[in-house]
């Protein structure tokens, strides 16, 4: 259920992908979905200490990327400007389950820079998607934008499905040599 994806990179494998990376700061991208808690548990806590996470970066707010968010009581949490706002207007729109939705009281910040890693805006599977590239090791972390087998659905409360195709050909320019998704299909 854990695999090291490169030097410093880690990969819980569930339902939804949880990422810990272990830079300078340690951060967690996406937590996973809540139904998947105690798996998520039981294998990130091999590599990490969730007390000194300090940043949580969520691709994208629904439901199964941001149901762990109470494992790292210690860390500041980051989502695009675009989907705290989608958010803060309609957080069932935004998360799609009622009850995660409800228990996320979380404050969120709008993630502009993350040290050794660069954000990229891709609307389509919602409004605020963003990945993130780390240069480094040429890997994207793709959230639902790319998932293994293609992009992410755009059929959804805060899809934008005209922007998903700009999206894809934007991350064209991102010859990755490691693709992160969201999901493993």
């Amino acid at each position: 259920m854990i695999k090291k994806v490169c030097d410093k990179i880690w990969k819980v494998s569930a339902d939804s992908n949880v990422y810990f990376l272990d830079f300078d700061e340690k951060i967690v991208i996406d937590t996973g979905n809540r139904a998947q808690h105690n798996i998520i548990e039981q294998f990130l806590s091999k590599v990490v200490d969730f007390d000194k996470v300090e940043k949580v970066v969520f691709t994208h707010l629904h439901y199964d990327h941001i149901g762990n968010f109470d494992f790292f009581p210690n860390a500041k949490f980051y989502a695009s400007q675009q989907e705290i706002d989608d958010f803060k207007k309609d957080p069932l729109g935004t998360v799609l389950r009622e009850d995660i939705a409800k228990m996320f009281t979380v404050e969120l910040h709008p993630i502009r820079y993350l040290n050794k890693l660069e954000i990229i805006n891709t609307p389509g599977h919602t409004r605020g998607s963003i990945c993130l590239w780390y240069e480094k090791e040429k890997l994207l972390f793709s959230g639902d934008t790319i998932f293994k087998k293609g992009s992410g659905r755009t059929d959804l409360p805060t899809s934008d499905p005209k922007k998903q195709r700009e999206s894809m050909i934007k991350l064209l320019n991102y010859n990755y040599k490691i693709l992160c998704p969201g999901h493993d299909y």
